[in-house]
């Protein structure tokens, strides 16, 4: 059976989470007076980003609510006791320049485009709806899908496959019938596949030096490649960069 939906991830998929995480801290740390504890802008990048990264798997484990994993990253990253009022205070100013350099990556759009005749469209994300309603209204797709689900909200994270499959539910749509596309090889590339989905995984970067074999996830390099993948009839495609 065809593929009927396409569900998507957010963060580094549509959105360039890294470039604007990146940009948002350098400025706030700047704003802040905290880049002389540090030899390096990239030194506190790198730190930021490791203690993100920590946090929030706390988080997709259960372990740490949404808002309790902001607060303590922030807790974390600077080494001192906060109160949760101080925590988000420090989070919001950080927010502010975050937001500033929100953008969408150039291949986003066009493929939305092509295949919007074609195919149903949904997110599916490990944040939170407060965050990604938001975040896809300011960057004007938001009403490109028919529905937006999140962890924060659903109880259940990707990799799970129950998270997958809450999403092919509100589809109302067989796991077979529908496409995830994602960033992450593990949470969204193998989760779905695992889920029963047809599992494309971006790596825009080409980070990743291995594939992942019969039966995992389809490796693109840009979403160009998706209408291919998907068997839209359009001409907006280009063939796979990974032999």
């Amino acid at each position: 059976m065809s593929i009927r939906a396409v569900v998507w991830d957010v963060d580094d998929t549509l959105f360039d989470y890294t470039a604007a995480d990146r940009a948002g801290m350098r400025g706030h740390l700047l704003a802040e007076g905290l880049l002389d504890g540090y030899d390096s802008v990239e030194q506190a990048l790198v730190r930021w980003r490791r203690v993100t990264d920590a946090q929030w798997a706390r988080f997709s484990a259960g372990e740490a609510t949404f808002q309790g994993q902001r607060r303590d990253r922030v807790r974390v990253f600077l080494g001192t006791e906060l109160t949760d009022a101080e925590a988000d205070e420090w989070f919001e100013r950080y927010i502010g320049h975050y937001e500033a350099a929100w953008a969408l990556f150039p291949d986003v759009l066009p493929a939305l485009d092509a295949l919007a005749a074609s195919h149903r469209h949904a997110v599916l994300s490990n944040s939170s709806l407060t965050v990604q309603d938001r975040k896809l209204r300011v960057l004007g797709v938001h009403d490109r899908f028919e529905t937006i689900l999140c962890a924060a909200e659903l109880g259940v994270s990707k990799p799970e496959a129950g998270a997958f499959h809450a999403a092919c539910a509100a589809l109302d749509l067989a796991p077979h019938q529908v496409a995830y596309v994602g960033d992450h090889p593990e949470i969204d590339g193998r989760g779905a596949a695992d889920a029963g989905l047809l599992s494309v995984w971006i790596d825009r970067d080409g980070a990743y030096t291995s594939d992942d074999g019969p039966g995992g996830p389809r490796r693109i390099a840009s979403l160009a490649e998706l209408p291919a993948i998907l068997g839209a009839d359009t001409r907006f495609g280009a063939p796979s960069t990974f032999g």
